[in-house]
């Protein structure tokens, strides 16, 4: 199974900002990497009258828009779907990684701001790292800001180890 990690806080504490900048550092690793933004409030990336909107509002269960760059899955659920159960849709990559998903099981790294303030939303055992600006009472690693590198680093030793198959390519197993 794909190892998975949630980048978890609370609104407007830079979750979005920490990973623009740790999947760079992964990619540049030579790591192949998901993402899955979890969403409470529901969204939509048709747009009304285009194609695949007249193929859903037509009836269509799942769409599908793809081109030499990308393809795009539109389906239909009767329930919000398990964090598992969408990882399981996702393949040839070495990591998921999700903005959000507070609630789930899976290794969090809590990004934390001084200025939004207020308790961390994780115990220290679903912790894998906190991303602060100001010291926090915990005794999981803690990285500032600046220190992706050192995050990657500790995401690569905890869950990638070097079985990863990037690094197996890398080696030419």
């Amino acid at each position: 199974m794909i190892p998975i990690i949630s980048v978890v806080g609370k609104s407007d504490t830079g979750k979005t900002t920490l990973l623009t900048k740790l999947l760079p550092e992964l990619k540049a690793r030579g790591y192949r990497v998901a993402t899955i933004k979890h969403d409470t409030h529901g969204f939509d990336i048709d747009k009304p009258g285009k194609d695949t909107w007249k193929h859903a509002e037509a009836g269509a269960d799942v769409v599908a828009i793809s081109s030499p760059a990308k393809v795009a899955l539109i389906e239909k659920v009767p329930r919000e779907l398990t964090l598992d159960e969408v990882a399981e849709r996702i393949q040839g990559v070495d990591i998921i990684i999700t903005e959000g998903y507070k609630r789930g099981n899976k290794p969090k790294i809590e990004v934390h701001r001084a200025a939004v303030g207020g308790e961390l939303l994780c115990t220290e055992e679903e912790l894998l790292a906190v991303v602060t600006d100001e010291p926090v009472p915990v005794r999981v690693p803690t990285f500032g800001w600046d220190e992706v590198a050192g995050l990657a680093d500790l995401i690569e030793e905890r869950i990638l180890g070097s079985g990863s198959p990037s690094r197996r390519r890398e080696k030419g197993i």
